[in-house]
């Protein structure tokens, strides 16, 4: 386990789990006004940017594009408005593309605890590969997102989606491994009720309390 968050969710990773829900479910009118809260939270651009971004592996790469338009839109109405939102920093250099197959393996060992192997890796190796290469490899290694917000991301995008409840458990031990809380987690479900997010907040609800104290 990573070091653990000893604090509540901060104003900025609430915003984060709520405009990855929006983009996830293509809830343009809600991520707008969501994206304009999170920017006034503190989020920079490059912070709402990842996240759209990092959509794409768990939504698809529609929801993603149309959510990143979005966020463009925004950027440019808030800049007309004098608004001026903090561009946030680029992520580091990363693996060289001979590297990131071992990468990926390592950041995908380190957050779900183990190894990650199967049945289902062993009859579509393709899918194992590009699992470790790209979203683990690529996108988990781009560090101007912290981990913890990147699973927040991903935990909320899944609870907002149907039929992906394996997936969303899976995510909320990663969660854990990480250094969030099951306390910190469930912040997220009156988040969502106040939202009137219900459907949501039931998801995440029932995912918590299965894998709760695992």
């Amino acid at each position: 386990m990573l070091i653990q968050q000893k604090h509540p969710l901060t104003a900025q990773q609430k915003q984060t789990a709520v405009i990855a829900a929006y983009a996830a479910t293509g809830d343009i009118p809600a991520l707008h006004d969501a994206l304009q809260q999170a920017l006034d939270a503190g989020l920079t651009i490059s912070d709402c940017r990842e996240i759209l971004v990092q959509l794409y592996a768990y939504a698809g790469f529609p929801r993603s594009l149309n959510a990143l338009a979005e966020l463009m839109k925004v950027i440019d109405a808030r800049r007309e408005q004098g608004i001026k939102d903090a561009e946030g920093r680029a992520p580091g250099p990363l693996p060289k593309p001979e590297e990131m197959l071992a990468a990926g393996t390592q950041n995908q060992t380190t957050l779900a605890g183990s190894p990650v192997k199967g049945a289902l890796f062993d009859f579509a190796p393709a899918i194992d590969h590009y699992l470790k290469v790209h979203l683990f490899g690529d996108i988990f290694s781009r560090d101007n997102l912290d981990w913890k917000s990147r699973e927040l991301a991903t935990v909320a995008a899944l609870a907002a989606m149907t039929g992906v409840e394996s997936q969303l458990k899976a995510h909320l031990g990663i969660s854990k491994n990480v250094g969030l809380t099951d306390a910190q987690l469930a912040e997220l479900i009156p988040l969502f009720e106040s939202r009137g997010e219900n459907s949501t907040a039931q998801r995440l609800q029932g995912a918590l309390d299965a894998v709760r104290d695992r």
